[in-house]
């Protein structure tokens, strides 16, 4: 198989705004609202891309690992706030609680996936620590965010219960483990559902990029599979760590459900 690839320039780029245009035209027929919400979000996306891709292509020549972890750990600052700001519910030290999470989980499992399994040297390798990492952090945003989302929905709305149990002795493990096991198991839902059906409904983004880069299938199939296996496991880590973080805030030593959470207007 050929190892070139077709070139994309500015100009097809802008040719490919058409499909947004086509959205904003359908939801102005259709009254929906949303043409400023798409529009916003296309011109944040291409400007989002077109700086990383700067930022990236420097980082790439420079190759430094100081430079790398900074980057890493600027992206993993952004995902704990974008995972946060999807919630409808706050507590004093949520932000903090979403990075740490986000960060022990992709950091350790992109590091297993770089120094163990694909072997890089330097481990700092940016072309391949940074995509690897981003793809992690990118699932695992949105396992934190519906989990936690779920499990401060279900404090609220079952306090009744769980105080009742709490006051009939239960502690605050067993008064909370029916939230916590189901924010958990809405939280990897998403990552089961995306594995169910790849490679026969949906091929993978980095997959069809390592095809379209001239890349042997069955090569960008081994990728693949080692990412998703990455993924799945960042979920896990990531979506528990910021569960158990947020029960030990909201519930207290004494086994009581603190009264800390607020509602955004």
């Amino acid at each position: 198989m050929a190892s070139s690839y077709i070139q994309i320039g500015y100009g097809q780029v802008a040719l490919a705004t058409l499909f947004i245009l086509i959205n904003m035209g359908l939801s102005f027929g259709l009254r929906l609202g949303l043409e400023q919400s798409l529009g916003l979000a296309a011109f944040r996306m291409v400007g989002q891309l077109l700086l990383v891709g700067y930022i990236l292509q420097w980082v790439f020549t420079l190759s430094n690992p100081v430079l790398v972890i900074l980057l890493a750990l600027g992206m993993t600052a952004i995902a704990g706030v974008s995972s946060v700001n999807r919630t409808r519910r706050r507590f004093a030290s949520i932000y903090w609680n979403n990075f740490i999470s986000l960060l022990s989980s992709s950091f350790l499992v992109t590091g297993i996936v770089v120094s163990g399994i694909l072997r890089v040297q330097p481990w700092y390798e940016p072309q391949y620590l940074i995509p690897l990492l981003g793809m992690v952090l990118g699932n695992a945003l949105t396992g934190t965010s519906l989990s936690l989302d779920r499990f401060m929905e279900d404090l609220t709305s079952r306090r009744e219960e769980i105080e009742a149990l709490l006051a009939l002795g239960a502690s605050r493990w067993e008064a909370a483990h029916q939230p916590i096991r189901e924010a958990l198991r809405i939280g990897m839902i998403p990552t089961i559902n995306s594995m169910m059906v790849m490679g026969l409904v949906s091929l993978p983004g980095m997959m069809t990029g390592q095809i379209l880069a001239g890349a042997n299938p069955t090569d960008a199939i081994r990728y693949q599979i080692v990412i998703i296996f990455a993924q799945a496991a960042g979920v896990a880590i990531a979506t528990m760590g910021v569960v158990i973080l947020a029960f030990l805030v909201l519930f207290n030593r004494d086994h009581q459900l603190a009264d800390l959470l607020r509602k955004l207007d």
